[in-house]
């Protein structure tokens, strides 16, 4: 795994991170983590769930773990936080990405 400082929460399950990512002959700087679902910031609990992310990791280091494809110049991976799955933190909403 490797360490990345997050500098950007886009939304409550989508954010940016430094150096850039390099997955299968793709890199990239936006992240999202596998594991759960938030809502989106226009819908219900969408606010709530971007500044629950921002609050846990903006300026932070996390790792990334196990990519599984590049979505809409995304990397989905596993993404560790403190030494945990980043979907953790979070309560199921709906199927996970994988």
């Amino acid at each position: 795994m490797h360490t990345f400082q997050v500098i950007r929460i886009i939304d409550g399950d989508t954010f940016e991170v430094n150096p850039t990512w390099q997955w299968n002959g793709g890199s990239g700087n936006r992240v999202r983590p596998t594991g759960y679902d938030a809502a989106e910031i226009g819908a219900f609990g969408g606010a709530a769930a971007t500044a629950k992310l921002a609050s846990l990791i903006l300026g932070r280091s996390v790792q990334l773990g196990n990519g599984y494809r590049i979505d809409r110049g995304r990397l989905v991976c596993d993404v560790y936080f403190n030494g945990y799955d980043l979907a953790k933190y979070f309560q199921p909403r709906a199927q996970s990405l994988r």
